[in-house]
């Protein structure tokens, strides 16, 4: 809580009072290398103490949602892996599961259990970017390089199922473009059988260092009735021992065929934080192997020619195929009225769509649910009274990434 003497600095910035020293202006951001992205800070310090801060986001608004508004539904795929794009395949395949629960598509489970693989790798590879940063942020590179090593062999199997590896255009409505290769099976299998080890490497760096435990531990805390007030989702929540997942409480993609738990914190701080994540890597690799292990058989994609191409052999000999190939790549298959919410365990919280037809080509109204814009409400709640290293620590924990923040 803030005193009566702060408070009135706070709305008054222009006296010249003093609190143990100067009362002054810091500007965190818009470019600076702490944020991790073009958002601003204006904090309100005295000395380190941080006694007030005012958030501005938008440097990078690109209007994901009117622009959507203007393009037909396959070609939204580009926009949605432009959010989160430390996990792309999830923003992807979650925009491909909202169109299929409007037209009443249900996917093969052999595309159920693709999907799950591919998120859950993005799921990974998300929470070695943000662990390895807040690494990075209390003093220790070594996990940040070490790490990098590893993200790149999941970049690698992305580019082995679609050509891409950061923005992945990832998968298709009804199902995958192409089918897992065997190439691409013997990689995940190499992964799977290397990454655990490499990854305990990395956990015995930071878990119990005491060091990072210092600096992690009570920074940055937040309640779990306020986290629920803001709508934390994801691992921001969870770390302060609340069990909400979507996989489980709304499972989709056949979750439900899985085993795996659901790690919660205590305090809500940096370290449950950093400590959620890392047992979840350590579950996605258990889901990971489930699914590669029983990958039904069966087609890669549901039987909707309206929404997914035809086979290229088939476009050039067969006329039924070329319509269909032309009225999707210019948009002019139509989909049914309705209003649908969708929602995924993104890398970082509950990614929602929320989507309004009016029985045209393009969406009516789009709504993105993002995370982050979420979690950015409650960080100057979460750094007030701390000192300025705090913050960059609890910003790094909360896993902003301006591309979704501001979309």
């Amino acid at each position: 809580m803030i005193d009566n003497e702060l408070q009135h600095i706070i709305q008054n910035p222009n006296v010249h009072e003093q609190i143990d020293g100067q009362v002054y202006t810091l500007n965190l951001g818009p470019t600076h290398p702490a944020t991790h992205g073009i958002f601003q800070n204006i904090l309100t310090m005295d000395g380190e103490k941080i006694l007030h801060s005012e958030q501005t986001v938008g440097y990078i608004h690109r209007a994901f949602e009117k622009i959507s508004e203007r393009r037909n539904f396959a070609q939204i795929t580009t926009l949605t892996d432009r959010m989160n794009y430390c996990s792309s395949p999830i923003n992807n395949l979650g925009w491909h599961m909202t169109v299929e629960k409007l037209i009443g598509c249900t996917v093969p489970k052999r595309v159920d259990y693709m999907r799950v693989i591919m998120m859950e790798l993005a799921r990974i590879a998300d929470h070695l970017v943000c662990n390895s940063v807040i690494g990075v942020d209390t003093g220790a590179l070594t996990g940040f390089t070490y790490m990098f090593q590893e993200r790149e062999r999941i970049y690698d199997l992305y580019e082995q199922v679609c050509g891409a590896r950061l923005t992945t255009n990832m998968g298709r409505i009804g199902g995958f473009e192409r089918d897992f290769s065997p190439k691409f099976i013997s990689m995940l299998r190499e992964f799977l059988k290397t990454f655990p080890k490499k990854f305990e490497e990395f956990a015995s760096l930071l878990e119990r260092n005491r060091i990072f435990m210092d600096r992690c531990i009570g920074a940055g805390s937040i309640s779990a009735d306020r986290a629920l007030s803001y709508g934390f989702t994801g691992p921001n929540l969870r770390a302060t021992g609340i069990d909400y997942d979507v996989r489980v409480m709304e499972p989709y993609s056949s979750y439900q065929d899985f085993n795996f738990d659901i790690p919660i914190g205590t305090d809500g701080d940096t370290y449950d934080r950093f400590m959620v994540r890392q047992q979840e890597i350590r579950e996605s690799i258990k889901i990971i192997t489930q699914a590669i292990d029983n990958l039904p058989e069966g087609p890669y994609h549901a039987d909707v020619p309206e929404w997914y191409l035809p086979e290229k052999p088939d476009v050039y000999t067969k006329m039924e195929a070329l319509i269909y190939h032309f009225k999707i790549v210019m948009g002019e298959t139509e989909i049914p009225k309705g209003e649908v919410y969708h929602a995924v365990e993104g890398g970082n919280g509950e990614l929602g769509f929320y989507l309004i037809s009016d029985g045209g080509r393009t969406p009516y109204r789009l709504h993105f649910r993002r995370p982050c814009f979420i979690y950015y409400q409650a960080y100057p709640e979460m750094i007030t009274g701390n000192v300025i290293s705090d913050a960059v620590v609890t910003l790094s924990s909360m896993n902003i990434i301006a591309g979704e923040l501001d979309a």
